[in-house]
């Protein structure tokens, strides 16, 4: 009968869910994932993501949140977060504007504030993109 509490025994082997994401591979292999809801939203930036990746949303509206995944050794130029910042606006409610607004950040400065609902964010340390909605390359 000490089934119960087998679940909450071994933490250390625990691993969150996996997020729902679209995926999209950029020139050179690197890949960029998007949130499809608020709760993978969540799980991506603050689970999935690495210290190292870029993160990208698109600023003052609803939308996905959107990894750049970081790769050993190299840095991703500023064409490829322009791109990435492209898809965060695609996949948000500016996607038939015009030139959006998309902040861009290291996932390590991404919290969530506590009590807060699933999808809210707080970012440091950002830079900001104008781009066009995007998924494709440009």
């Amino acid at each position: 009968m000490g089934s119960r509490t087998d679940k909450n025994h071994d933490k250390e082997s625990f691993t969150p869910p996996e997020p729902r994401v679209f995926r999209y591979e950029l020139p050179g292999g690197w890949e960029v994932l998007a949130g499809k809801t608020d709760e993978d939203n969540d799980i991506l930036s603050l689970k999935t993501a690495r210290p190292n990746d870029w993160w990208f949303h698109v600023r003052g509206m609803p939308g996905s949140h959107v990894l750049l995944r970081s790769r050993d050794g190299q840095q991703p130029d500023a064409l490829l977060k322009k791109q990435a910042a492209a898809i965060a606006a695609y996949h948000s409610k500016a996607r038939s504007g015009g030139v959006v607004a998309v902040s861009c950040t290291q996932a390590c400065n991404v919290t969530k504030p506590r009590g807060a609902k699933p999808g809210t964010v707080q970012i440091r340390k950002e830079v900001v993109y104008k781009v066009r909605p995007a998924v494709g390359e440009e």
